[in-house]
C-alpha cells in the first residue's frame, strides 16, 4: 500500500510539476509531498525529479517509471470502477468545463440530469483552455487538437460551419454567389470573449486569391445572439450547423455560399488519465458520446 501511495503522489507531481499543487489537491502539505516522493526515490535508489526553486522536471528514470505508474494505477482504477459500478448508482459532485455553445449542450445536460438525478452538476461555461487537473476538472468537453498528453479522451462527434441569413434579408441585400460578394454586405461576426478577436470565418479559397476582409456590421461573443439576428434579417452569419439548424427546417434561414464551407471542429470530452475514473464520469462520458449529437434518450 505505501508503494501505492508512492506511485498515486508521484504520478500527480509529475503531472503538475510543483510538489504545492500537488498537496492542494491531495489535502495536505507541499512538505508531505516532498517526503513522500523522497521516501519512494530512497526505495528505488533512483532520482525521479531535478528540483530548483522555481520548478519541478522528471529525470530519465523518472520518466521511465511515470509510464508504468500510469499503468498500474490505470489497471487499480479499472478493477475499482468495475466492482463498483456493480453496487453503486452515479453520484457526488461533477465538475465540467464546456464550451460556450449552450444550445448544443443544453439539451443533453438536461437529459442527463434527469437520467442521474444523484449527480450535482457543477458546470463551468468558457472559451478559455482550461487546466483541467491543476483547477480541478472531473471533465471538460472541447473542440480542436488534442495536445495534452495527460489526458484521455474520447470523440462525441463533429460540425460544420455554415453561412445563413434570412430570406427577408436576401430578398432586399441580393443574395451572394461568390466569397467576394461578402464585402456588399452585412456581416454579423463572433468575437472570442477571452481574446477580444474576432473569429475568421472559414473560406474555401485557393491560395493565390486575394484575402477578404471583410466588415462586421455587428460584432458579439454570443453564437445564440448572432443566430437571432440572422433570424430577424440584420445580416449574414457564419455559424454551426448545430445552432442553426431549427431555423434551416423552419425556413427562418436559409445557406449561402455552401461550396466555399468546408471547415469542421470535432467534439471531444477529456478527463484526467491519473485520477480514477469514478462511475459519476464513466456516466458522463458514455452519455455525452451517445447523445451530444443526437436526440436524447431519457429511458
Amino acid at each position: 500500500m505505501d508503494s501505492l501511495s508512492g506511485m498515486t503522489i508521484f504520478v500527480l507531481v509529475a503531472d503538475v510539476r510543483s510538489f504545492a499543487t500537488a498537496g492542494r489537491q491531495l489535502g495536505v502539505s507541499a512538505s508531505a509531498i516532498s517526503k513522500g516522493v523522497a521516501r519512494l526515490e530512497e526505495k528505488l535508489g533512483v532520482r525521479l525529479f531535478q528540483r530548483s526553486t522555481r520548478s519541478v522536471s522528471l529525470t530519465p528514470e523518472g520518466t521511465l517509471f511515470l509510464d508504468r505508474c500510469r499503468r498500474i494505477l490505470a489497471e487499480i482504477a479499472a478493477a475499482e470502477n468495475e466492482l463498483a459500478s456493480t453496487t453503486a448508482s452515479p453520484s457526488g459532485r461533477l465538475r465540467v468545463s464546456l464550451p460556450l455553445v449552450s444550445g448544443l449542450m443544453l439539451p443533453a445536460l438536461s437529459a442527463f440530469a434527469h437520467r442521474y438525478p444523484q449527480i450535482e452538476l457543477d458546470l463551468d461555461f468558457s472559451d478559455r483552455l482550461v487546466d483541467v487537473i491543476d483547477e480541478g476538472f472531473d471533465a471538460v468537453v472541447r473542440t480542436g487538437e488534442l495536445s495534452d498528453s495527460r489526458l484521455m479522451s474520447k470523440r462525441l462527434g463533429s460540425s460544420r460551419f455554415v453561412y445563413v441569413g434570412a430570406p427577408g434579408y436576401f430578398a432586399q441585400r441580393g443574395t451572394p454567389l461568390h466569397p467576394e460578394e461578402l464585402t456588399q454586405h452585412a456581416c454579423l461576426m463572433h468575437r472570442f470573449p477571452t481574446t477580444g478577436t474576432l473569429e475568421k470565418w472559414p473560406l474555401i479559397r485557393p491560395p493565390s486569391e486575394t484575402v477578404i476582409r471583410l466588415t462586421a456590421s455587428m460584432t458579439s461573443n454570443h453564437v445564440e445572439t448572432l443566430l437571432h439576428m440572422a433570424v430577424q434579417g440584420h445580416g449574414i452569419a457564419c455559424l454551426p450547423d448545430f445552432a442553426v439548424q431549427p431555423a434551416l427546417e423552419s425556413g427562418a434561414l436559409q445557406i449561402v455560399l455552401d461550396r466555399w464551407a468546408g471547415s469542421s471542429s470535432t467534439f471531444w470530452v477529456l478527463w484526467p488519465s491519473n485520477r480514477q475514473l469514478s462511475p459519476r464520469v464513466r456516466a458522463f462520458v458514455d452519455f455525452m458520446a451517445e447523445n451530444l449529437f443526437s436526440e436524447p434518450n431519457l429511458v
